[in-house]
């Protein structure tokens, strides 16, 4: 058998048979790096789980597995806090060494209830400064404006869900919130408010067996009474049975 080389291979030549036979040298088999390593990747990325990696699905953001719950979540910011950061509140809060309280761009007897009353009224429901206390003494002074019970009796029926949406909130100082309001707001529009009550003495009711708040509900239900009327204690008894008459 003979051999005769040629670039990149060897070949052999078998006498008897007269037959050649190519073998390719190693150096022609061995592969660049660059080759293996883009081969590599390209079929570690065709893998369906890679490609989830790279392109991730829009299901994926309501998928547990794929959420952080040690990252930190935006939320956008409810709608009293956007007015009041938009400068849609009219009042600013004042920090004092004692007390905090409201500076007015302009006297409050001069700006309309609507929708003013009712946007401090949704912003009892927040939970985080200054938006709590702006909006907690926003309705309080605003009430005590000259001329508030014609302002405020128009806007009853969409005052009254928003006090309740504050009485059912989880949270108790919200409640706290919302039951001061109504208590600020029945001084004010009197009897008016007795068409209305209804929609909350069930609130009033179920947290009434919680005994920290026994107490306030029982005085806020006889200040209910005292300025709605006679007619305001048929209606609380028939939502609350249990209820003393501040006759009694």
């Amino acid at each position: 058998m003979q051999k005769s080389e040629c670039p990149g291979r060897v070949q052999l030549r078998n006498k008897a048979t007269g037959t050649c036979a190519d073998r390719t040298s190693s150096r022609a088999q061995v592969q660049p790096r660059s080759t293996i390593q883009q081969s590599k990747s390209s079929s570690s990325t065709s893998s369906p789980e890679a490609a989830r990696r790279l392109h991730p699905r829009p299901s994926d953001k309501l998928n547990p597995k794929t959420i952080n719950p040690f990252g930190e979540q935006l939320r956008a910011p409810s709608a009293f806090a956007a007015i009041y950061s938009k400068g849609g509140i009219p009042c600013r809060l004042v920090h004092g060494s004692v007390k905090h309280r409201l500076q007015w761009e302009c006297p409050p007897e001069s700006l309309p209830f609507d929708p003013l009353l009712v946007t401090f009224a949704e912003g009892l429901r927040e939970t985080k400064h200054p938006y709590t206390f702006v909006s907690k003494e926003g309705f309080r002074e605003l009430l005590l404006v000259r001329g508030a019970c014609e302002k405020a009796v128009p806007l009853l029926p969409r005052l009254i869900p928003v006090l309740k949406a504050a009485l059912v909130h989880p949270d108790d100082d919200v409640f706290e919130r919302g039951l001061g309001a109504l208590v600020q707001l029945s001084v004010v529009v009197g009897p008016a408010l007795n068409d209305h009550l209804k929609h909350l003495l069930t609130s009033l009711s179920k947290r009434l067996m919680d005994k920290k708040f026994k107490e306030q509900i029982t005085s806020a239900l006889q200040k209910l009474e005292q300025h709605g009327g006679s007619g305001s204690l048929i209606i609380i008894k028939s939502k609350i049975p249990t209820y003393c008459s501040i006759g009694c």
